[in-house]
């Protein structure tokens, strides 16, 4: 029996959204830009974009309805896929400051990970890089990342599946905010979001440096039986403080990636989500 197309919608807040509609239409489906929650009814998915999510934060909350509350009710039910910006707004734990989360809560929140914001840098410093292919994906080839002030995941829940991982140094500001999360692990904190850290030191005189900041620590991240994340960072290599993190995960039909595949003309990322979507619709 023929499945109906899919339609998939894309949160077209701001951001690479039309990027993304091409991507999704190359790989089978029809897609609707959401903009206000009654633009969510009969989607079968929808993808949230790279871009800026403070900005998409403070729009998204503004006006007479909430959309946020739409699409967490959406995201727990059908196929939701985060990119880069849409990654943090789905994270259950951010560190480097967002508006994505409000009073501890994140605004859509359900994916079970702490992430770091802009830990690859600031705009100037984007770059592409070989990450793993989607699973069962034909072609099982290095996947082209396009990481622009791409937040890379610390620590996930036993509930979530790691698809891929990356060896990357953080930068400067990244850096600073990992030792002073370190930090407050060793003191028993249980953080779900922490402001930017300041990365400068500001000499007696008038100089300013940036902090050096050299962390040594051991493990991966951990997971407990329950589900819940219990935060452990990946070790930092002497040095260089490179450190082995996660861009890309999954949880039942949730998705996130670090990185913008939809900057690419490689579209087997779209082509998984979408088989997310085409399954799921043929389950429900």
């Amino acid at each position: 029996m023929a499945i109906e197309e899919p339609v998939i919608g894309v949160l077209s807040l701001q951001g690479a959204f039309e990027e993304h509609q091409q991507c999704l239409e190359a790989s089978g489906c029809k897609t609707v830009q959401v903009r206000k929650a009654a633009d969510l009814e009969n989607l079968d998915g929808i993808v949230l974009p790279g871009g800026e999510s403070t900005a998409m934060g403070l729009i998204g909350t503004g006006g007479k309805e909430n959309l946020w509350d739409a699409l967490q009710n959406f995201s727990r039910e059908k196929p939701t896929w985060g990119t880069c910006a849409g990654m943090i707004l789905l994270a259950e734990k951010c560190v480097g400051a967002s508006a994505v989360i409000q009073d501890g809560q994140a605004l859509i929140g359900g994916m079970n990970v702490l992430v770091c914001r802009n830990y690859f840098g600031s705009q100037i410093s984007s770059f592409e890089m070989e990450t793993p292919a989607p699973p069962k994906a034909i072609d099982s080839s290095p996947y082209p990342g396009v990481f622009i002030r791409a937040p890379a995941i610390l620590s996930v829940a036993q509930d979530v599946e790691v698809l891929g991982r990356v060896v990357a140094t953080p930068c400067r500001q990244a850096a600073v905010v990992l030792q002073e999360l370190e930090a407050k692990i060793a003191q028993g904190e249980n953080v779900s979001m922490m402001n930017v850290v300041d990365a400068l030191e500001r000499t007696d005189g008038e100089g300013i440096n940036y902090k050096e900041v050299k962390v040594v620590s051991s493990g991966e991240e951990k997971k407990d039986i329950e589900g819940e994340m219990k935060i452990e960072l990946p070790g930092a290599a002497d040095g260089s403080n490179a450190r082995e993190v996660i861009c890309a995960v999954r949880k039942n039909c949730m998705l996130c990636t670090a990185f913008h595949p939809e900057l690419t003309k490689d579209y087997r990322w779209h082509a998984y989500f979408v088989d997310m979507v085409k399954e799921h619709k043929m389950k429900n």
